[in-house]
């Protein structure tokens, strides 16, 4: 049995909360996990992400039960292009919208097995055994230029264009999703953030809070929203967490936003 729980908060310094989440054990069965960060000023960041949170949750909420993990990812990777889709016509067809775009993460997970797709710089984590594994690669230009050896490691997170993605959700008409497996053993969390954690909340930190098992899950969600806070809170906050939960635990549903 899987417990989950999200949480998203404004930040210190911005004025929208550009960032939608969305978490739930779905009636058929699987458990999907969402977190996406809008860009494109007032009013248009949070409706990019609104929307792809929307159209994922419309279109995974009634698979059927029992799909192949082939199906699940097909499933997965059309529902975050329709999202696209949806954006992108949406931007298209009003100028308030225009250049409107987000970031997106989900998790669909079959029991404690399943697969993260993903566009832009919104991350997915999963902690066991006292350690953390990135499951996502940044689609940003620093990540691009880290790989091609222009930057060093240290240089990513202090770079000035560290903001600057290569590929997002709705702001054109094609895209590509990645797409990767992800399996959890009990005990173990998957973490979803927008980069308003990841930027400010060190992996260290990341391991001590989430992965204590001594804390209620939703805790250790809120200990993460407060560190990022600590931090600066330079922007908007969203924080996923799933945990697979030893035989015999009670499992509920948490979500909240300020």
């Amino acid at each position: 049995m899987i417990k989950t729980v999200h949480v998203s908060h404004i930040g210190r310094v911005r004025s929208v909360n550009e960032d939608s989440a969305w978490i739930r054990n779905l009636e058929t069965g699987y458990i999907l996990g969402i977190v996406a960060d809008g860009m494109g000023g007032h009013l248009a960041g949070d409706t990019a992400s609104r929307l792809a949170v929307e159209t994922l949750v419309h279109d995974l909420g009634t698979l059927e039960p029992g799909l192949s993990h082939a199906s699940l990812s097909a499933a997965l990777s059309d529902a975050i292009l329709h999202a696209n889709e949806v954006i992108y016509r949406t931007a298209s067809g009003d100028d308030k919208y225009h250049n409107m775009g987000t970031t997106v993460v989900a998790a669909l997970l079959n029991d404690a097995e399943g697969v993260i797709g993903h566009i832009g710089d919104s991350r997915a984590y999963k902690i066991a055994n006292k350690q953390v594994i990135q499951l996502t690669e940044d689609h940003t230009l620093v990540n691009e230029l880290f790989k091609n050896g222009q930057i060093s490691k240290e240089d990513v997170s202090h770079h000035p264009r560290r903001n600057v993605l290569t590929r997002a959700l709705g702001t054109d008409a094609e895209v590509k999703v990645d797409l990767d497996a992800v399996k959890l053993e009990a005990g173990e969390v998957l973490l979803l953030c927008s980069d308003g954690l990841s930027n400010l909340v060190s992996n260290e930190q990341m391991v001590q809070v989430a992965g204590n098992q001594d804390l209620p899950l939703e805790e250790r969600a809120d200990r993460l929203l407060q560190l990022a806070l600590l931090a600066g809170g330079d922007d908007n906050i969203t924080v996923a967490l799933f945990e697979v939960q030893q035989e015999g635990s009670v499992v509920t549903e948490t979500g909240c936003e300020s």
